[in-house]
């Protein structure tokens, strides 16, 4: 089955709407360019509303370890998410498991991204687009993606309930991972959307298990 987070949420009204609809992680931004960017006590309170057995997953943009360790100390993350330019071993100091997020273009070797970060518990893989380090809603060529990449795929980038059908039948990520494609507005989670998503995904999943 297709593992689904839910990224970029600011609301515990969000962060229910994502739950209930059988979101299996949500995504929390502490990157301050982001629009969708908590502060950590907010942070705190967004992880307090989830109920049991939904990981909350901390996403940093080459950030300073101390600061990544005070959120630590105040917020119970279950995983960190890497967006910027940090080294395997900046992303190990942690004692968390954590996700290396690779911006993918043509040249881009996922194979060395992959044994460069052996450590990481998977590879998220988003769009390139120059300047921005991720939540930008544009989708990548999937082609580019090999197939036997040595950790597990979380894809990424521009997916919403009318595609992600499509690139679970090609890609076959273990996971998909969507933020402006649930959206109302940006930071905004739309329930229905995030509901459909979450359809979607369910409904490939079953088809290709047949």
């Amino acid at each position: 089955m297709t593992r689904i987070k839910i990224c970029g949420i600011t609301r515990v009204e969000d962060v229910l709407a994502a739950a209930n609809s059988g979101a299996d992680a949500i995504g929390l931004v502490f990157y301050e360019r982001s629009p969708r960017h908590v502060g950590i006590a907010q942070a705190a309170q967004l992880a307090a509303a989830l109920p049991p057995f939904v990981s909350v997953v901390g996403l940093f943009v080459d950030a300073d370890a101390a600061f990544v360790r005070e959120v630590l100390a105040q917020v119970p993350l279950d995983m960190l998410q890497f967006h910027g330019d940090e080294t395997p071993e900046y992303c190990a100091q942690f004692t968390r498991p954590y996700l290396k997020a690779i911006r993918v273009k043509a040249g881009v070797d996922l194979l060395q991204c992959a044994a460069r970060f052996r450590s990481a518990r998977g590879l998220l893989l988003d769009a390139h687009v120059e300047g921005v380090p991720g939540g930008t809603g544009t989708a990548f060529d999937w082609t580019l993606i090999p197939r036997q990449l040595p950790l597990p795929v979380i894809l990424s980038g521009g997916l919403d309930a009318g595609n992600v059908a499509a690139a679970i039948k090609q890609v076959r990520p273990y996971a998909v991972d969507v933020s402006s494609g649930v959206e109302a507005s940006k930071g905004i989670k739309d329930a229905a959307k995030v509901a459909a998503f979450i359809n979607e995904v369910n409904n490939i999943d079953l088809q290709l298990s047949r």
